[in-house]
């Protein structure tokens, strides 16, 4: 590895370090305004809704908080660990990031929506239906739009296990292996 590569790994593992720090408030801070305010807008247009303090929404003589665990911002964060330990170049990273995290933003808020039409409705498998969503769905959900982002942004690169491999060759191999394999190593990962 190069001066800039190394600093490059160093800065994106410092950054998965730093973030969750503070049980990750800042994904909270960022993502409940981002998601309660649009689901609230909803409402209003469906339903005529008032939103409360504390995030609750009412609407249709129901009350609809918009809880943590609603929010996802566990999801953000794995999310955000899948792209900081991919290689990449910073412009994809980039346009990367802004994808994942609005693509889940927008996904997490129409889910919102839908459950509170069912609630409303009296839907009679509302609380399995939720539940399977948490549970279940929450996980494919990221697993979607991860590899909805791979396939966009066309990543050949493996999370940690390219970073691992440069690392390993870098260690393991004579200079003029090192240097054959660090042109392969880049030249799948680059494209």
């Amino acid at each position: 590895m190069d001066i800039k590569e190394t600093f490059d790994l160093i800065i994106r593992y410092v950054l998965l370090a730093i973030l969750p720090l503070g049980s990750l408030y800042i994904f909270y801070a960022i993502f409940t305004p981002l998601t309660v305010y649009p689901a609230y807008w909803a409402f209003n247009m469906l339903y005529g809704a008032k939103l409360l303090v504390g995030d609750i929404i009412y609407f249709k003589g129901y009350y609809a908080e918009i809880v943590g665990a609603c929010v996802a911002g566990a999801a953000y964060y794995l999310l955000l660990i899948l792209n900081l330990t991919t290689p990449m170049r910073v412009k994809k990273r980039i346009k990367s990031i802004l994808f994942i995290l609005f693509s889940f933003l927008i996904i997490n808020i129409v889910r919102i929506i839908i459950f509170g039409m069912l609630f409303s409705k009296g839907y009679q498998y509302f609380d399995l239906a939720h539940e399977l969503v948490w549970y279940i769905g929450s996980t494919l959900i990221v697993v979607i739009v991860w590899f909805a982002n791979v396939w966009l942004f066309k990543i050949r690169a493996v999370p940690i296990y390219t970073d691992m491999l440069h690392l390993f060759t870098d260690i393991t191999a004579n200079p003029r292996e090192r240097d054959n394999n660090k042109k392969n190593i880049q030249k799948k990962a680059s494209k």
